[in-house]
């Protein structure tokens, strides 16, 4: 069991870091090119100004129309996004042991605090799957992939609050939380989890040109 773990929080680790980053920039390489030939107009009207201005809007709750209408899943889809980026960068555990292996630190989450945020993501986890079982409209356009990818969220945060709160083997329990990290951040790039890398290319495209084409807000 130790020269699993050592495997999976070792090599594993570094693979898993590597394929995402190579991924992810691939991905948006492919993004820019493909926009570049198909559309090359859209590079003559980008505006760093009206990008910046709906990259604003879009990044505080409630501040786009539609998020006004929909108070509920706009304050679930904060929330959850929130946890989930601020949960592992924040966790005693995970800055412990990057000043184990790079000698930096910052600023940790109580225990407390991370347990609700932890909780807070696989709140938001059963919302969005509830939505795809239940609501017409977004069962229609739901695929066997798109349950996939809660589990594949979910699981990091189940697995680390397990091995938090050293439950059932913890051995086997710390093996599967790093190995289902690790698969969280391969899957980044290479499925709907990639908007997280297109986000801001999307809104910057939109805000450009509703602002200096139409004239208009696009929030």
């Amino acid at each position: 069991m130790h020269t699993i773990y050592k495997f999976v929080s070792g090599p594993m680790v570094w693979v898993a870091f590597g394929i995402f980053i190579c991924g992810g920039l691939y991905r948006i390489f492919t993004l820019l090119t493909l926009a570049r030939q198909k559309e090359s107009f859209i590079f003559s009207y980008m505006s760093l100004k009206y990008s910046l201005r709906s990259l604003l809007h879009w990044s505080l709750p409630f501040g786009a129309t539609n998020m006004r209408k929909n108070p509920v899943m706009t304050m679930v889809t904060f929330t959850f996004h929130f946890c989930v980026l601020i949960t592992p960068l924040f966790l005693l555990a995970h800055v412990l042991l990057i000043e184990e292996s790079w000698g930096i630190s910052w600023w940790t989450l109580p225990g407390w605090l991370s347990d609700l945020m932890t909780l807070g993501v696989l709140a938001g986890c059963l919302y969005f799957l509830c939505r795809r079982l239940f609501l017409a409209q977004v069962k229609f356009v739901t695929s066997a992939s798109d349950y996939w990818l809660l589990v594949i969220v979910a699981a990091p945060f189940v697995t680390g609050f397990l091995a938090y709160h050293q439950w059932f083997a913890y051995p086997a329990i710390m093996i599967l939380h790093v190995v289902c990290g690790e698969i969280m951040l391969i899957a980044i790039p290479f499925t709907r989890l990639s908007h997280m890398l297109f986000a801001p290319f999307t809104r910057a495209y939109l805000g450009s040109e509703f602002g200096g084409v139409r004239q208009a807000k696009d929030w």
